[in-house]
Order: C-alpha cells, then sequence, then structure tokens
C-alpha cells in the first residue's frame, strides 16, 4: 500500500509514500502528548513568539509552496502565494490576540474569588481535506497552539508532500519537537485514532457524509467534534444591485480555486427583473477566465484536483441538463491528458435537479430565477447547507436586514464574496456543520472553560 500524490494537471506520479501503520500512528500521538505535558505550560508570550517565527517561515517559503500545492492538486501559483500569506496573517493574529481571548474572566458571586480560566485540553486530531491544503490546518492550528493545545494532522491522501512540509514548518519556526505531527495514514484508519484514549477532541473540514461518521464515532467516545462541511452557498441579486459590480464578484468567488471551495458561490439567485442584465454580464466575465497550467502565472482555473472528482462534476451537470437546465457556457469536458473542467453556466436551474440540490465541486455556476426579494430568499434557503451567503443591493440597510435576519447560514457577506478571516469566526449551520474556528470564538473551541471558586 502507497500513498500516491499525482499531478491533476498532466496525470503524472510525484511522489509514492509509504504509510504510517497503526501502531506508528500511535506512537506519533503518544509523542506528541507528551510534548502537550511541558507544552500546556509554556507562557502567552512564547507561544507568540514561535507564533510569529512561524508566519516568517510560511512568507519565506511561500513561492516554493504554492509550486507544491499546484503540483499535488491543481491550484494556480497566484493563488497558492495568497493561501501561504494568509496562513502567516493568521499566526500572526493569534500571536497577537491569545493573550487577550484566553484572559481569566471574573465573574462575581459570594466567594471571595470567583472566575473563568480558559485552560488546554490537549492532543487534537484534525482531519483536513485537499483545496486549501495549508490554509484549513493552519486555521485550526494557530489557535490550537496558541491555546496550550498539540496537533496531529490526518491530511487528505492526494496532498502528502503539503502536510509534510506543514510539520517541517512548525519545526523550522522552533516550536518544541512533536508538538504538532503529521499522520499519513489512509481513511479507513480514522476510527481507530480517534478510539486513542490520547486524542481530547477532533476537527475536520471535508463533505458532510465524513463529517456524519467522525462526530458518529467521537460521540460514542464523548470526544468533542467542530465540522466545517459542505456548502451550496447562495447569492442573492435584488433588482437594485449594481449588476456589473455583483457579477464580477460573483465570477471571483464561483472559480476561486477551480471551484473547489465550500465557501464559493454555488447559486445564483436572481430577481427576474434583472435576470437578463446580470446573466449577460456574468457570461462575459466567466469566458475570459483563462483554464490552463497552474504553473502559469495568467491562469484563473487550473485543473481539477482529480480526474474522478472532476468526472463527477460533470455527471451532476450533464444530469441537471437532462432535467431541464440550459447549459449557456462550457458543460464539456476538454480533450487531453488532466483533469480540467471549463468555466460553465446553468440557467433554468429548479429543484430535483443537482445544480439545485447539490454541492457542485468545481467551476459551474447555476443562476436561478426568483419572482422578487421574498422568492429570492426562500430559494436561498431552501437548501440542507447553510455555510456563507451574500446580498447585492445598492440600499446597504436593506442588505444589512436581509443578511442579519433573513439568509440562513453561518455568516453572510452584503455586497462582498464570503470569505474566511482570523478576526471573525467562521464555520456553518444545518449540514454545513456545528462550531467555530477563528477570531474569539474560535480558540474557545478547544479549551476546558474552567469555573474556579474561592471561599
Amino acid at each position: 500500500m502507497s500513498i500516491i500524490a499525482i499531478d491533476p494537471a498532466n496525470g503524472k506520479v510525484i511522489r509514492k509514500y509509504r504509510p504510517n501503520t497503526l501502531k506508528q500512528a500511535d506512537q506519533k500521538i503518544k509523542q506528541t502528548h507528551k510534548a502537550w505535558l511541558n507544552w500546556r505550560n509554556t507562557t502567552h508570550q512564547e507561544r507568540s513568539a514561535l507564533l510569529t517565527a512561524m508566519a516568517g517561515v510560511l512568507q519565506t517559503r511561500k513561492t516554493e509552496l504554492a509550486i507544491l500545492m499546484a503540483q499535488e492538486m491543481g491550484k494556480p501559483t497566484s493563488q497558492g502565494v495568497a493561501e501561504i500569506e494568509k496562513c502567516a496573517s493568521v499566526c500572526e493574529y493569534y500571536a497577537a490576540n491569545a493573550a487577550s481571548h484566553l484572559a481569566d474572566q471574573m465573574i462575581e458571586t459570594d466567594a471571595s474569588k470567583s472566575f473563568v480560566t480558559f485552560q488546554p485540553v490537549g492532543v487534537v486530531l484534525a482531519i483536513m481535506p485537499w483545496n486549501f491544503p495549508f490554509w484549513q490546518v493552519f486555521r485550526f492550528l494557530a489557535p490550537a497552539l496558541a491555546a496550550g493545545n498539540c496537533g496531529v494532522l490526518k491530511h487528505a491522501s492526494n496532498v502528502p508532500g503539503c502536510a509534510l512540509a506543514i510539520e517541517d514548518i512548525v519545526r523550522q519556526a522552533g516550536f518544541p519537537e512533536n508538538v504538532f505531527q503529521t499522520l499519513l495514514v489512509e481513511s479507513p484508519m480514522v476510527e481507530k485514532i480517534i478510539e486513542n484514549p490520547l486524542i481530547q477532541a477532533v476537527t475536520l473540514t471535508g463533505s458532510t457524509n465524513a463529517g456524519k461518521q467522525v462526530a458518529q464515532k467521537a460521540g460514542s467516545l464523548i470526544k468533542k467534534t467542530v465540522l466545517e462541511l459542505g456548502g451550496s452557498d447562495a447569492y442573492v441579486i435584488l433588482e437594485d444591485a449594481d449588476l456589473e459590480k455583483a457579477a464580477e464578484i460573483c465570477v471571483s468567488s464561483r472559480i476561486i480555486n477551480g471551484g473547489q471551495s465550500c465557501i464559493a458561490a454555488k447559486r445564483f439567485i436572481v430577481v427576474k427583473s434583472v435576470e437578463k442584465e446580470f446573466t449577460r454580464y456574468f457570461i462575459a466575465k466567466m469566458k475570459a477566465k483563462k483554464l490552463g497550467d497552474p504553473l502559469d502565472t495568467l491562469t484563473d482555473i487550473g485543473p481539477q484536483a482529480r480526474t474522478d472528482l472532476r468526472n463527477e462534476l460533470h455527471e451532476q451537470v450533464k444530469l441537471s441538463v437532462k432535467k431541464g437546465a440550459k447549459c449557456i457556457l462550457g458543460g464539456t469536458v476538454p480533450k487531453g491528458k488532466g483533469a480540467y473542467y471549463p468555466a460553465t453556466i446553468l440557467t433554468k436551474v429548479e429543484p430535483g435537479m443537482p445544480a439545485y440540490d447539490e454541492e457542485l465541486f468545481g467551476p459551474v455556476a447555476a443562476i436561478i430565477s426568483a419572482k422578487d426579494e421574498a422568492d429570492a430568499i426562500r430559494i436561498a434557503n431552501d437548501s440542507s447547507f447553510g455555510l456563507g451567503s451574500a446580498v447585492f443591493t445598492k440600499d446597504i440597510e436593506r442588505g444589512e436586514s436581509v443578511a442579519t435576519t433573513q439568509l440562513q447560514s453561518g455568516s453572510c457577506f452584503v455586497n462582498a464574496l464570503v470569505k474566511s478571516d482570523p478576526r471573525l469566526p467562521f464555520g456553518g449551520i444545518k449540514q454545513s456543520g456545528y462550531g467555530r474556528e477563528l477570531g474569539l470564538f474560535g480558540i474557545h473551541e478547544f479549551v476546558n472553560i474552567k469555573t474556579i471558586f474561592v471561599a
């Protein structure tokens, strides 16, 4: 058995890796737990200095790491550089803010002194996907280390080089040995790893089905989980929106990372009175996006991460068309090598079609017609997912009201694309998961919120 990294641009094997046995994985977890016994006693100053150093390592190595991502999962290098810079920013954020986020909170009671303290819980298992192979990990790792926890990573099997690079980055930054380790294991071993008594909690970013399996296993052992799962983000375009600007933002959100993002815009719900004009702008801007070699700095859309994933996406498109959707751009598999798929637009999308009901994990946009604002909101909420959403209108007060009280999702943006930010909590509702990452709320997910009462 091997874990194999394959270049999705040409199908060539990059490297084969020997996976860890369960015994080896358990030994690594034991080493990380031992490291935690010391790490938990470090000061916020010590942790912050190391997080700052790690941000520096990331900035120094960003070009090399972007190329690694391009080779293992097809991300255009310009987007890869931006991803590494974002990883550096989350390290810097928690270096600056962890101490205040974790400061004891005094509470007046009948005690002489009573307060809440936030204490580390131990080793956290992170199960992470391939689509943002560095950001997804650092989004967990920076707050975990800042809180005094340690971590082990089970990364997606198609990005083993990225997984090992993260371990090397932590080491290069000067962190103590084994506070973070990569477990090169296949997915079937995850249940056994969760069973390890030294694993205190689990965080997963991935599909809804994977989330259900991990939550069920961890729940049976009373181990806390944070789940960031799939999404089918709805962008609502109201009749008073700046349509050209809205189309530009919507297209950028749809094709980022080749459309392979949980929070990429996927359903564009347009009030009927402006649907034709919006669609005209949308087509022009989608056509302008260049499909090609991820190592070419001019490329907007690289290959999909794997050929099987590209083929699944194409089947969703074909079935939607068979059920009545109209394909007005793209929708064909390019000839030649590589897991490429073009920018694609479907219109006349209705319930019962994959483009309406399912997550399309690739550069395929579904334009859905709504009678008015109320109908648009109804359609947006007519989904099992609830990760992110956006609304476009020139009336900022109206947009803020719709975002705050009407759209059902973990985050909602007004006249902007949905994105994660180290300063803001990030996560979903419904089938998109539970718990929060980032910001003040994220660092509190994996700590013991402990009451101290002094008589």
